[in-house]
């Protein structure tokens, strides 16, 4: 027999342990970094393709329909709505939710003023506007109703939609779409 002398390179040579153990604590130091980064791109599951949100508290935590509706009728809750704007659920009667939320910025000059259940009115403390229970403006400055929106409820869910058709205490389009 030959007397062969192999020279075949060892399975992990130290120069590709480097490597590998280099790759390893780049890839562990910059993937969380990047997560946040690629977590922005991504819309929130809050969020439905028709361009819904869920409604929120102060905090951002969603609001469950229970919570909402274990009120007496009549109430008003006020909840971040779309784009994070205060809007006022009503209670109607029944024990339901009113179909629109009342978006709580003064179309005078933005402020956010309480519902008064004695006048049974939104009155903004800024300049003296009052708005009537639908947004509807009763007394200036304030040039314009209130915006509104599509109030829905899907099990726990309470979604708000833009509203783009025809405002119906106007009966002509929407100023804000």
């Amino acid at each position: 027999m030959e007397n062969v002398i192999r020279n075949d390179p060892p399975s992990l040579s130290r120069r590709r342990l480097l490597n590998f153990l280099t790759g390893s604590a780049v890839a562990a130091t910059v993937g969380p970094a990047l997560y946040p980064v690629a977590r922005f791109f991504i819309p929130p599951s809050e969020v439905s393709e028709s361009g819904g949100i869920l409604a929120k508290d102060i905090s951002g935590i969603p609001i469950p329909a229970s919570q909402i509706l274990a009120e007496p009728p009549g109430t008003r809750a006020l909840i971040a709505g779309l784009a994070g704007e205060p809007t006022y659920l009503t209670i109607q009667d029944d024990g339901s939710l009113s179909k629109i939320g009342i978006v709580d910025n003064c179309t005078h000059l933005g402020c956010t003023f309480p519902w008064n259940p004695a006048a049974q009115e939104f009155q903004c403390p800024c300049h003296g506007s009052l708005y009537a229970p639908d947004g509807s403006v009763l007394r200036g400055p304030a040039p314009l109703p209130l915006k509104i929106a599509h109030v829905a409820v899907e099990g726990e869910a309470i979604w708000l939609y833009p509203w783009s058709e025809i405002d119906p205490r106007t009966g002509k389009s929407p100023w804000w779409a």
